[in-house]
């Protein structure tokens, strides 16, 4: 899938140091705890090998050979039941205002479907607005208390979309 010379595909070995470096770079870019969050994740230098398993996928967003983002879905850590959870979305300013994020999140919430899931899961932050826009766009609802437990102490917004 390509736009505006951005292409999104699922993630390989040797995207690890990249993707993980455009996730640690938005979350300071915002201001977002290093602890509770995605930031401190230990997974997060090794997304390709933490998503290479069973109903589990990862999609980065590429152009020349460079790195602005990704997503990925998997299962909701620590719950019991057919939920998934919208995981490490984020992109680099060059990737936000084109529609990439509709496209991931279509792709993201396609392949859920794909895999059986009934229901996605995902926590945000407050001050991540336009994210947070896309989500409601895309029929995520707002919860009371989070689901799960992802070790996301940090992030206080909980949103959930039948699929």
């Amino acid at each position: 899938m390509t736009l505006n010379n951005f292409r999104i595909r699922e993630i390989k070995p040797e995207d690890n140091p990249h993707i993980a470096k455009t996730i640690r770079d938005v979350l300071i870019e915002f201001g977002v705890p290093k602890v509770g969050t995605a930031y401190a994740d230990k997974i997060l230098d090794t997304l390709y090998e933490a998503y290479n398993k069973n109903k589990s996928v990862y999609y980065v967003i590429e152009s020349k050979g460079n790195i602005y983002g990704g997503a990925g879905i998997a299962q909701l850590e620590n719950y019991e039941g057919n939920v998934c959870e919208l995981q490490k979305m984020y992109f680099l300013p060059e990737a936000r205002g084109l529609g990439l994020g509709n496209k991931m999140m279509s792709l993201c919430l396609q392949k859920a479907k794909e895999f059986g899931f009934k229901q996605c899961y995902l926590e945000t932050l407050p001050y991540m607005e336009d994210a947070r826009k896309l989500y409601r766009k895309v029929g995520f609802k707002d919860l009371d208390a989070p689901m799960g437990d992802t070790g996301h102490y940090s992030c206080n917004l909980w949103m959930l979309k039948d699929l």
